[in-house]
């Protein structure tokens, strides 16, 4: 929902009983009215409630991911960067992945929110703080090689490591990111521990991405105004 749209929370009324106050405008309402998630609210601010109301789409999904694989991607590239950085896999950065996230899918679906919303954001947590693992373990993997080549002064021959095709690399890669945060509990302590930060970051994208529904209920006559309070 938009941030200029008025948040509703409670009724609000004026001291005649008969007279109503205007959640929105604050102004005094005179006949029927409105309510919008139970708070009294003229004709005028409830249309103008309705009309800013963004509707729900595939296209408005598609720019929700689409937003969301850009976050998700910058999430990625901050969780290698401070690991590269630091020399150390900080699994808090997740939290910050997670609200990323959540945020891009929010602003790319125009305010929307529920459940499709929700499992995309959670993948795509995922996905960027798992795969994250692939390009921190090959520059490792360089760095090892690169000492490897360097301590080897004499001119003995070394067996060559079976070469794989670029395909077949990356899919292997792919697969083992993905499952490296269970991998991870080959040393149960950090294992355990960074899946509860990463959950706790899919939580996090979840709760951000949750819907936000507006009921508007009316016109209601003045005899259910009291009823209502």
């Amino acid at each position: 929902m938009s941030d200029g749209m008025p948040q509703f929370a409670r009724a609000e009324y004026s001291g005649s009983a008969g007279n109503p106050t205007c959640k929105s405008c604050g102004q005094p309402i005179r006949g029927a009215y409105y309510q919008v998630n139970g708070a009294v609210t003229c004709s005028n601010c409830a249309g103008q409630i309705k009309n800013q109301m963004p509707i729900d789409s595939h296209a408005a999904l598609a720019r929700g991911v689409l937003f969301g694989i850009g976050a998700a991607v910058l999430g990625l590239i901050l969780y290698v960067v401070v690991a590269l950085t630091t020399g150390l896999i900080i699994g808090f950065v997740s939290l910050a992945v997670g609200y990323i996230v959540g945020k891009a899918v929010v602003m790319g679906s125009g305010g929307l929110g529920g459940r499709r919303y929700q499992v995309a954001a959670v993948l795509l947590t995922y996905m960027a703080v798992s795969l994250a693992a692939v390009p921190i373990a090959i520059s490792q993997h360089m760095k090892q090689r690169s000492a490897q080549q360097h301590a080897q002064v004499s001119g003995s021959a070394t067996a060559n490591a079976p070469k794989m095709s670029p395909v077949k690399a990356l899919a292997t890669l792919t697969l083992l990111g993905l499952a490296s945060p269970f991998l991870d509990l080959a040393d149960p302590a950090h294992g355990i521990i960074g899946l509860i930060i990463l959950f706790v970051g899919i939580r996090i994208a979840w709760k951000i991405t949750a819907g936000r529904p507006v009921k508007i209920l009316g016109p209601l006559n003045e005899p259910d105004a009291a009823a209502a309070g």
